[in-house]
């Protein structure tokens, strides 16, 4: 995943890809044991992916 994605078909498949991962996570997660420290992680990986939204649509 550390290659540049530049082509606009590639970035929307690297942002689904990303967000299905984000979703993955988080039908893991059992609420009964979540820490703060698990829903700090999933804050950064969703302002990282809002992060990546923005550079592409530039």
């Amino acid at each position: 995943m550390g290659n540049a994605v530049h082509d606009k078909d590639s970035q929307l498949a690297y942002l689904k890809e990303r967000l299905n991962m984000f979703l993955d996570v988080l039908d893991s997660i059992d609420p009964e044991e979540t820490s703060l420290e698990d829903i700090d992680r999933l804050i950064k990986m969703m302002d990282d992916l809002e992060l990546k939204l923005e550079q592409f649509k530039d």
